[in-house]
């Protein structure tokens, strides 16, 4: 079994027809891309963690003040989550150019800025997957200040 680093001779297609610079390019972006999920991960892990903290003490003090409260930092992590998905998503945009053959880019080159287009900020920030998780925890939360009143 041959890694992306290891070439294999005889075949036409593969790592092995990319090139040193091009493989040691798309290792690069390919860790830059998996630093920024876990990034993600880990805002998610926090926002969970600091919303479950305000809904014990929202509900153990029946206070609408501290359950809506919490809507600030929920905020705050949704807008971060949806800036790292963003840089996500440029990244694995400038990856998909460099691994084609026929590829314009720059050697060894991280710049997204022709990508910034393609995705918006909000569009990151508002996708189905942050949606659906935050989301929860806004219903949650405002369920949680309704009940508080």
């Amino acid at each position: 079994m041959t890694t992306l680093g290891e070439a294999s001779s005889g075949t036409a297609h593969g790592p092995e027809s990319l090139g040193d610079d091009r493989l040691k390019h798309l290792e690069f972006l390919q860790a830059v891309i998996t630093r920024l999920s876990n990034q993600s991960f880990l805002v998610k892990g926090w926002a969970l963690s600091l919303a479950a903290g305000i809904f014990a003490v929202a509900s153990s003090q029946q206070s609408w003040q501290v359950a809506v409260s919490g809507l600030v930092p929920l905020a705050c992590f949704w807008s971060l989550d949806g800036m790292f998905l963003r840089q996500e998503r440029l990244f694995r945009y400038l990856y998909d150019d460099v691994r084609r053959p026929e590829n314009e880019v720059e050697t060894l080159s991280m710049d997204v800025g022709p990508y910034l287009g393609r995705i918006s900020w909000l569009g990151a920030t508002f996708s189905t997957t942050l949606q659906l998780f935050y989301g929860a925890l806004l219903v949650a939360d405002v369920a949680l200040a309704a009940v508080s009143l």
